[in-house]
């Protein structure tokens, strides 16, 4: 392979790796924004979590202790 060569495939391959992660991030901006509109998730709570941290603040999620599911 010749140099030319080379460089053409560094650029195909710098193309199709900045498409793929554009997809990747506009999947995941579109999963939290459908997450946070069908309510399974408020991210607004976590953005003022930085905001507010204090050892009086209040739990913003409740953890279930169950001993009876077994995790995997």
């Amino acid at each position: 392979m010749d140099m030319q060569t080379i460089r053409e495939l560094q650029g195909y391959g710098f193309f199709f790796f900045t498409a793929f992660l554009v997809i990747v991030l506009y999947s995941y901006y579109y999963h939290l924004y459908k997450s946070e509109k069908t309510g399974r998730r408020n991210y607004e709570k976590y953005s003022n979590l930085a905001l507010n941290d204090s050892l009086d603040s209040e739990i913003l999620e409740s953890v279930s202790t169950d001993n009876t599911k077994k995790e995997s």
